[in-house]
């Protein structure tokens, strides 16, 4: 009996430390939990994962609907279904997955609302540069400002490529290439097989290449 006691004592400690633990401290699956608790999400809790993903929101909408100038009310609307549905999300680690899909969901959602179509294209060139195979992120944040000179023309057309793609071809090159997600959480998020996914990606990148073969192949000084 006497050994239970300091084990007792460890545990409320532990729990003590964890509700004393700053928000900014806490892991998303620990901020999302905290808003799932009551029965409205705690407000100090899903102020913090705003905070933290609303950069991850606006890329999505950013590279999904470019020429929108509605935006920003897209990315308040996608924080207010979060708001109203995150009770529903059944697997806090998958907080981040979950929100590109309401995200993308809601660009669908607009889309039908808008009758904004776009007709498919057949793309079928291998991906190939006279350097090798191209890279299709967006240039980091932290490039210096000579790599941002010689870079921001290209990215610009980059952008407008992705714009121009179908709106399916869109939406997986740009969960896959700028958001980085893998091709398993894109058919989830997506709702079609994997194959699917693949061969969307490997379409959307052919036709990127046709539309900016000029700034791949630009010759050599």
């Amino acid at each position: 009996m006497t050994s239970s006691l300091p084990l007792a004592w460890t545990r409320v400690e532990e729990t003590s430390a964890r509700v004393t633990l700053p928000l900014t401290k806490l892991t998303p699956q620990e901020l999302v939990v905290r808003c799932q608790a009551g029965r409205t999400p705690d407000r100090a809790a899903f102020t913090e994962l705003l905070r933290r993903y609303q950069s991850h929101v606006e890329r999505i909408i950013y590279h999904l609907a470019p020429d929108w100038d509605d935006r920003a009310d897209l990315v308040q609307e996608v924080w207010i279904r979060v708001y109203r549905n995150i009770h529903k999300l059944q697997d806090a680690s998958k907080f981040q997955g979950w929100l590109s899909r309401i995200a993308t969901n809601l660009f669908y959602d607009e889309l039908r609302k808008r009758k904004r179509h776009q007709p498919p294209l057949s793309l079928d060139a291998p991906l190939k540069t006279q350097k090798g195979e191209m890279n299709w992120e967006l240039a980091a944040s932290d490039a210096s400002p000579d790599d941002r000179l010689h870079t921001d023309e290209f990215y610009d057309q980059l952008r407008r490529a992705i714009a121009n793609l179908p709106e399916t071809f869109r939406t997986t090159i740009v969960l896959r290439e700028i958001e980085g997600l893998s091709y398993e959480e894109i058919a989830q998020i997506t709702g079609v097989s994997l194959g699917t996914v693949k061969s969307r990606i490997a379409r959307a990148r052919q036709r990127l290449q046709v539309e900016l073969q000029p700034h791949l192949d630009l010759p050599s000084t």
